[in-house]
């Protein structure tokens, strides 16, 4: 999708600071975060979101799982973490592009209200 924000990063057209690339997955720290740690994992295969995952992508959302693990670890987030995907505009989602959120380094909020 050439107008999708996080196509024109994997691109290289809009900079981010990356902390983890493979083939198939970009991880790169929120211009915006919402606590001490926060990193975007996404594939560089472009899914508009967890609503799109299927049997022929599924690997793909995996390995961003995977990821996100290996960021956390990576991160030293030896507390806990957490992992969020927003999917459709009530939820939130503002990129329609698949990504998950680590998000770390201090007591997180449990109230999901």
């Amino acid at each position: 999708m050439s107008d999708c924000l996080f196509c024109k990063i994997i691109r290289g057209e809009i900079p981010s600071t990356k902390v983890y690339e493979d083939d198939s997955v970009l991880a790169f720290r929120d211009i915006n975060p919402q606590a001490p740690t926060h990193i975007l994992v996404i594939p560089k295969t472009h899914i508009s979101g967890v609503s799109e995952i299927c049997a022929q992508n599924a690997s793909i959302a995996a390995h961003c799982l995977e990821v996100c693990a290996m960021v956390a670890k990576q991160e030293q987030l030896d507390g806990g973490f957490r992992v969020v995907s927003n999917c459709g505009a009530d939820a939130g989602q503002t990129v329609n592009h698949l990504h998950f959120h680590v998000l770390g380094g201090k007591v997180l909020n449990t109230d999901m209200a």
